[in-house]
């Protein structure tokens, strides 16, 4: 067995740009869950830790926040929703949203809700885009319009200024409605404007966020943070009729601890956002190549020759976002490294003759 393990781990330690989810954890925030590994402690969150790091997050966010750990970034989406919704009603999000592509139908599954996509040039929604589902209001054929999901940075690798954020959640509250944000990657959002979360959150109207940090360098967990403190009322049922009421919640709530202390998040995120601006950088220099996408945090879309794909995928993995353009992506994370660029880029080099 140990043979077979070794084996495995020779053959695929090498760091590829499929996702950052595919990284390793950050060795402050092992440290922190190893630290309170140490004798026994009230379950559920009822412990000095997890306090400790919902004061930290409010230290980010602001005093008036409500905080809830879950396991996953899919359940912080979709219980958030659920707070803020009934089943009659809809939730719009641009076409390239992970609720709409990559939950495997989730959203609708538990909340009931319907998922009302917008087609976007840039995965970035505005309020000209968003009206054009605001209508059948109290009209009971048509589900009511109740939220608006925008992801903080989008699922193309563009990021939303605090302007463009803002005039959404105007737009949104004006009519009623609500704004939740999908932050798997805020934190380089935030380190690709040289914002604070705040600013780009609680500063712009957000009712609701799902805050990642797996992407980002933690082991696992996300925290939806309710800056609408209503909102959250009956949360905690909500939380546990959707199995992620942890019990040992500590492990999670120590990891945002050490991700928030000292800007370790920013610190991980701005150097994942570097390694894709230097492999969007390099492989322009390269004729054939084109480059899609602004590269504005740690993903580069680029159109490459079909054929040298799989040889590529075979060194470096990655995935193909786009079979009929194939267009690719390439994700870098916090420990992606200078020379896994320069030896992708001469791969890819070698590959286009």
């Amino acid at each position: 067995m140990t043979e077979l393990l070794n084996s495995k781990l020779k053959m695929n330690h090498k760091r590829g740009f499929a996702s950052d989810n595919n990284s390793g954890v950050h060795p402050s925030v092992l440290a922190a869950m190893s630290s309170v590994n140490d004798g026994h402690f009230v379950a559920y969150g009822d412990d000095p830790f997890t306090e400790s790091a919902v004061g930290k997050i409010k230290e980010e966010f602001g005093e008036d926040i409500e905080v809830f750990f879950v396991f996953t970034g899919t359940a912080a989406n979709v219980l958030g929703l659920k707070a803020l919704t009934e089943s009659w009603n809809s939730v719009i999000c641009a076409d390239t949203a992970h609720i709409h592509c990559d939950e495997c139908g989730a959203p609708e599954f538990f909340t009931g809700c319907k998922l009302l996509t917008i087609s976007t040039p840039d995965g970035k929604l505005t309020p000209d885009l968003i009206s054009r589902h605001m209508h059948g209001f109290d009209f009971e054929h048509h589900a009511q319009p109740q939220v608006v999901s925008v992801t903080q940075a989008t699922e193309l690798g563009t990021v939303y200024t605090p302007a463009e954020i803002k005039e959404i959640c105007d737009y949104v509250h004006s009519m009623g409605m609500l704004v939740h944000m999908d932050g798997a990657r805020i934190c380089n959002a935030a380190a690709s404007l040289g914002v604070s979360l705040s600013e780009m959150t609680a500063g712009t109207g957000i009712d609701v966020l799902s805050f990642g940090g797996t992407k980002n360098g933690l082991m696992y967990g996300e925290a939806i943070v309710f800056f609408n403190r209503s909102l959250s009322r009956n949360f905690k049922y909500i939380r546990k009729q959707g199995m992620q009421l942890a019990s040992k919640m500590r492990y999670i709530a120590v990891q945002f601890e050490a991700l928030l202390t000292g800007r370790l998040w920013y610190t991980n995120a701005l150097h994942a956002n570097r390694m894709a601006r230097l492999l969007a950088d390099e492989v322009t220099t390269i004729p054939g190549i084109r480059i899609t996408q602004k590269v504005q945090i740690n993903g580069v879309f680029a159109v490459v020759p079909t054929e040298i794909v799989p040889e590529l995928q075979k060194e470096y993995f990655f995935y193909i976002w786009n079979p009929e353009t194939s267009e690719v992506r390439w994700m870098t994370s916090w420990d992606t490294t200078e020379e896994d660029i320069r030896g992708f880029v001469s791969l890819l080099r070698e590959k286009m003759g």
